[in-house]
């Protein structure tokens, strides 16, 4: 039923633009770091002389939780109100398709979608420092994957609960308000014990796979909770 529910959830957003964000963010991200790097060429070179990759992922790093929950935010109300704006959420559940299935395969879209948006990153990532001029032999490939993807996996909470908000409110502006508020947070590490640094602590540590862990942990409850109160609430 899943799999069944997936498909049909892939079907529906052909046209929709959303394939479209998800390319837009990471050659957003590079973009932006085209423009600093273009800008400021001599000096950078001269302050990460020792390490070029490193110095191209720290200038990066600020922006990638914000970004990731941006999107997780944006995505999440656009998925939903592919229903919402047609008014056929009582159609889809009338389905013989149990709605935790519904539920699920939107999240499991969702998670697929921002998953190939790393997997840009990655490509952009490794493109722009070639481009740069670094030296491929020196690349730090493991971090290059680290920053795009550990990020993501630690701020899984925020895809859940947004997803959740997205689906049983019919106005999106409270979920949206909500998803513009905590990614501003993500710039602030408040307290390593909030979902909210986690992404950012996801990559720099110490304890890395903690917060990695408690980001999938933390999401997996909050997806469980959305799915049974969506199975238990009449959507209009």
């Amino acid at each position: 039923m899943l799999a069944k529910a997936f498909r049909s959830d892939l079907l529906k957003i052909k046209g929709k633009g959303l394939w479209l964000l998800v390319c837009l963010a990471p050659v957003g991200l590079i973009a932006l770091q085209v423009l600093n790097f273009g800008l400021r060429y001599d000096y950078l070179m001269k302050l990460y002389a020792e390490d070029l990759w490193g110095g191209l992922l720290d200038s990066l790093l600020m922006f990638v939780p914000i970004a990731l929950v941006m999107g997780m935010t944006i995505l999440s109300s656009l998925l939903a109100n592919i229903e919402h704006y047609t008014s056929s959420w009582k159609q889809l559940l009338a389905l013989p398709i149990p709605r935790t299935a519904v539920f699920g395969a939107k999240f499991a879209v969702a998670a697929v979608m921002l998953g190939v948006s790393c997997a840009l990153l990655v490509v952009g990532t490794v493109v722009l420092g070639l481009a740069l001029g670094f030296r491929a032999a020196d690349m730090p490939v493991a971090d290059i994957f680290a920053l795009s993807f550990l990020p993501y996996f630690a701020a899984w909470p925020f895809l859940a609960l947004f997803l959740w908000l997205c689906m049983t409110f019919r106005n999106q502006a409270v979920p949206l308000t909500i998803g513009i508020v905590l990614a501003v947070f993500t710039l602030f590490g408040v307290s390593e014990w909030l979902p909210v640094s986690w992404p950012m602590l996801a990559y720099t540590g110490p304890g890395q796979e903690v917060f990695v862990g408690a980001g999938l942990l933390a999401g997996a409850v909050i997806l469980l909770v959305g799915m049974v109160h969506f199975s238990r609430k009449d959507v209009a």
